[in-house]
């Protein structure tokens, strides 16, 4: 992507008075207050006003009948607040007070007009307040494809007259000023050639080498070197260096953020500084209740992507102090905390209680992405939060329009995989019906798939969209992306050709060919358990008297494997389980583990609730010999009498 060049503004040449005019309209006597380099052509007769001794060694921007621009020395180690974190309450100074109604104000602004505009009509400006208007302006006019506007944006005369003052002025910046206005110039896509990036890089560079920078301050910097070298650069390795000679353990919980925030970005694995990561863990850990939820947030995001898995402490501790911020995480902070409970494998009940309470309040307001990321959360962790799941199915037949297709699929998907209709099903389902109808060829090959597959577990039978799933054409766009056809694929498929071939048999389109087909279904979330497993087949012997008699892990034609497998003949009696002929009933045993019920739930889930209804339309009886009934039988005679009344509760009993 092209970078935008600010040499327009390295000088004010005599061929352009106009640009100099509003050039010195926003900056007067640049550089002739303290002997630093001055800008080309300095204007005359610039009333400068006296500043008092206790003045804050700052720049302000000040205006009279124009702005202007005021300079005094500057200390170097100034620890002025990044813009938009608040100071220290109602006993912060009263120029700070000025800085918090500036931002927010400023953060109210959705257009770069908007922000010169309201520039223009400052009495008082610090850098840090300019540096931080040109962060803001970064935020609006950048978007993934890079400036929206470039030439309305850099012919703009404010922000022309902003960065010519930074340009001169570098020397006398603070920290925070400085290194924000860097950040920001570099998401702006500014020539890093320029005289404008290079007289900032230095002069942070300089600071760097001198040791007047704190450390988040050399965090801030770290990251601009990462925008604008990579993750190769020689000053980044000076910065990780020196950060590993701080004493960790007396970080502030905001040093400590940004410090995970700039390894996140240079050392993604955390391999490299594998010492520095575990001292920061252990000092994270003592102060994890102090931290708010923005850090919480970040710190976490941080131990995902450096895959910090060692860390299991610290982690189960910010999950747990996450839970009171629930009402108070913005989306993306919620989004990053469920990325960590899903990548850390963590499930706290009282986070997913404050989930319950928040979501349905929350979620008319709620990104589409985070309502997407708590239906991922609730599903691969199994939780069946009816309040939660209502309160999508609300949110998606009202507003179906604001989500993407992956995101339709993250959010109904999990009505099927957990085996669960709202009081709302039928209007969820037409409202999804028609969103395929209209937007059919956005959704990608797989999503589709995993969408309709999810609907048919719950008896919503997509059979408009079959013949296209069917098709020649989509299996082999499914083929070509991955994970292509792998077995988990090719269960999903199969699963919708034994569904519409036994439940709906008025369908007369395409069928999926034998090359498609599985064997045998994968369900890697409904495993047996062996340990259950045991317990009832020893029942089953003291019942039966004989092993002969059932089978376990029975393969069927129909792609199922039944936990166990007895036969009758026409008088109900038990035939051996090796024998083929003369078998008139066929019984499935399903022993279900706690694994194949949503969690903390008797409610099986989507995967067994198909399995169940496809064996008796095979003709089986099916017999559920659930974990949650057989707890407390500790004896075989005890489980034998259980089985004996759900298997033959009128034609076997024990002792025959």
């Amino acid at each position: 992507m092209a970078l935008a060049s600010l040499k327009s503004f390295r000088a004010c040449s005599a061929g352009t008075p106009a640009s100099r005019r509003v050039l010195l309209a926003l900056g007067k006597s640049l550089g002739s207050a303290s002997g630093q380099r001055k800008p080309p052509d300095p204007p005359s007769a610039v009333a400068v006003r006296e500043l008092r001794p206790g003045d804050r060694c700052r720049y302000m921007f000040c205006r009279q009948n124009h702005v202007q621009l005021r300079i005094q020395a500057l200390c170097a180690n100034d620890t002025a607040q990044l813009c938009g974190d608040a100071g220290s309450g109602p006993k912060a100074h009263g120029r700070w007070m000025d800085e918090q109604v500036f931002f927010r104000k400023l953060s109210g602004l959705s257009t770069s007009t908007e922000i010169f505009k309201f520039l223009s009509s400052m009495e008082v400006m610090s850098d840090v307040m300019a540096s931080g208007a040109l962060q803001r302006i970064s935020e609006v006019e950048v978007d993934e494809d890079g400036l929206k506007n470039p030439e309305e944006l850099l012919e703009s005369d404010v922000f022309k007259a902003l960065c010519f003052q930074f340009e001169y002025e570098a020397s006398k910046l603070s920290n925070a000023g400085l290194l924000n206005a860097l950040q920001a110039l570099i998401k702006l896509r500014i020539d890093p050639e320029s005289t404008l990036m290079a007289s900032l890089l230095s002069e942070s560079e300089e600071r760097l080498a001198t040791r007047q920078l704190a450390v988040e301050h050399q965090c801030s910097l770290a990251e601009s070197l990462l925008e604008l070298e990579g993750p190769g650069c020689a000053t980044l390795e000076q910065i990780v260096n020196r950060i590993q000679e701080e004493d960790i353990e007396n970080w502030t919980p905001r040093e400590m953020t940004v410090v995970y925030k700039m390894l996140q970005a240079a050392v993604r694995e955390g391999e490299q500084y594998h010492d520095l990561l575990s001292r920061m863990n252990s000092a994270t850990l003592a102060i994890a209740d102090q931290l708010s939820p923005n850090f919480t947030s970040i710190i976490l995001n941080s131990l995902v992507v450096l895959q910090q898995t060692q860390a299991v402490p610290l982690v189960i501790a910010l999950c747990k102090h996450s839970v009171k911020h629930v009402p108070y995480f913005t989306d993306d902070e919620l989004v990053n905390v469920l990325d960590a409970f899903l990548y850390f494998g963590h499930r706290e009940q009282s986070f997913t209680d404050a989930l319950e309470t928040h979501v349905p309040k929350s979620i008319s307001s709620m990104h589409p992405e985070t309502v997407s990321k708590v239906m991922q959360y609730c599903c691969q962790k199994t939780i069946l939060s009816k309040p939660i799941f209502d309160a999508v199915a609300e949110c998606f037949i009202s507003d179906a329009d604001r989500f993407t297709t992956s995101q339709i699929a993250e959010c109904i998907a999990p009505f099927g995989t957990l085996n669960y209709l709202p009081p709302s099903a039928s209007s969820l389902f037409r409202k999804l019906e028609t969103v395929l109808h209209t937007r059919f060829s956005q959704f990608q090959p797989h999503t589709l798939l995993n969408l309709l597959h999810s609907c048919v577990l719950i008896q919503r039978y997509p059979v408009n969209f079959l013949p296209k799933i069917f098709s020649p054409y989509f299996l082999q766009h499914l083929q070509a992306q991955p994970p292509g056809l792998d077995r988990f694929v090719a269960s999903q498929l199969t699963r919708l050709f034994l569904t519409v071939t036994l439940e709906c048999p008025f369908y007369q389109g395409p069928k999926l060919l034998p090359k498609y087909q599985v064997k045998a279904f994968l369900t890697p979330h409904c495993s047996l358990d062996f340990h259950l497993l045991k317990r009832v087949k020893a029942g089953l012997l003291y019942l039966l008297k004989e092993r002969m008699y059932f089978a376990s892990e029975v393969s069927t034609p129909y792609f199922y494997i039944v936990d166990i497998e007895i036969k009758l003949d026409e008088e109900g009696f038990v035939l051996p389980a090796a024998q083929c002929e003369e078998v008139h009933k066929r019984i499935a045993l399903c022993v279900d583990g706690r694994n194949r019920f949503c969690i903390n739930s008797h409610n099986l889930l989507g995967e067994e609730a198909i399995k169940r209804r496809h064996l008796q339309l095979l003709g089986y009886k099916v017999v559920q010999v659930p974990f949650f009934e057989i707890e407390s039988l500790h004896t075989s005679r005890k489980m034998a009498e259980y089985l004996h009344k759900k298997i033959f509760p009128h034609t076997y009993g024990l002792g025959c």
